[in-house]
């Protein structure tokens, strides 16, 4: 093809492409079912104070977010993604496969994962991370040998706790909180045993040999809404489900924390890590959108405003544990900027 002719047909290409991102009123975003309910906040809050179309937020998990963020540019493919955890290097080069090439970043806050009941079970729950991964992992040692888990019960793993039956709801595979809750509770509660200390075992052996969630029964993976769980909960008060702190904070007339090693998730305890199960949030907006999709502009500064995101926002109100001042004026400067992220290692 002759210069002028390939130079053309570049043009039109790209004409062609941005008329078809204008074609889309709405702003979209897909991603993390524990992002989810913040974003959607943002969501009705900016389309009442600007009277512009309501952004469409749907709850597709962490991983399925990122897929479909990833898949390319235009109006057929999402604005921002939310993640309960940070975008793995995978998916940052699926991005660029698909010419998603400038990507920001955003830490919004943090969040524990907690671990809930009905306020309908009689006993007060205070659960080591060794115990919640005897309950819940593929395997666990058993008289010094490394076995299918053989535990139904949770006096069996432990007498001074109830003799009931082991029973938690929680996310699926495509979930970054599921993600998260495999490094930072069975990962850890899996370093705690005596068989993998004295065993000697390494990092890598507890990633190949503890990550996997039993699927003999006790564990029920109820998918991406994490409104169902807690629907759950309520109709069997000795099942317990693991969802972000917000889902708990909102539910708290009906539902009650499982202490993990003493400490309940708070704010407090969230925000200085002292709970153990605590995490980052994030969203990511893809930046070619930008200028293009009517609006996306103006919803991440409502995003990124202190009535949003300061302590005493309306999005700590929902539960979000508030990044420090500096933090978020840090962040608001990048994101306004739409400063590209750099690439995970």
């Amino acid at each position: 093809m002759p210069y002028s002719k390939f130079l053309l047909s570049a043009a039109a290409i790209a004409v062609a492409s941005t008329a078809a991102a204008q074609s889309r009123d709405e702003i979209r975003i897909v991603g993390s079912s524990t992002v989810f309910p913040y974003t959607q906040a943002v969501a009705e809050q900016f389309a009442s104070s600007t009277g512009a179309p309501s952004p469409i937020v749907e709850s597709t998990g962490t991983g399925g977010g990122m897929q479909i963020f990833c898949a390319g540019i235009g109006e057929q493919h999402p604005d921002l993604t939310g993640a309960s955890r940070a975008m793995k290097a995978s998916e940052y080069e699926l991005c660029l496969e698909n010419g998603v090439d400038s990507i920001s970043e955003a830490l919004i806050g943090y969040d524990g994962l907690s671990i809930a009941m009905s306020r309908a079970n009689e006993n007060d729950w205070d659960l080591s991370l060794e115990q919640i991964y005897l309950a819940l992992g593929a395997q666990v040692p058993v008289n010094g040998e490394w076995v299918d888990n053989p535990y139904t019960m949770w006096n069996e793993i432990d007498p001074s706790l109830p003799e009931v039956e082991i029973l938690a709801y929680g996310p699926p595979p495509t979930s970054g909180t599921r993600d998260a809750f495999v490094e930072l509770a069975m990962h850890a509660g899996c370093e705690e045993l005596e068989f993998v200390k004295e065993g000697g075992f390494d990092g890598k052996w507890v990633k190949e040999n503890c990550s996997r969630m039993r699927t003999d029964g006790p564990f029920v993976e109820a998918g991406e809404n994490d409104n169902l769980i807690v629907q759950r909960l309520n109709a069997d008060p000795n099942a317990m489900g693991i969802f972000g702190y917000s889902f708990l904070y909102e539910n708290l007339d009906t539902l009650k924390a499982v202490n993990i090693g003493g400490v309940a998730p708070s704010a407090e305890t969230i925000g200085d890590f002292s709970y153990p199960i605590s995490r980052p949030l994030y969203f990511y907006v893809k930046n070619a959108h930008r200028g293009v999709i009517p609006n996306l502009e103006d919803f991440i500064a409502e995003y990124m405003s202190d009535d949003a995101l300061a302590s005493g926002g309306y999005l700590s109100e929902r539960g979000l544990v508030p990044l420090t001042d500096e933090g978020r004026a840090k962040l608001q400067e990048a994101m306004l900027a739409g400063a590209p992220m750099e690439a995970p290692k």
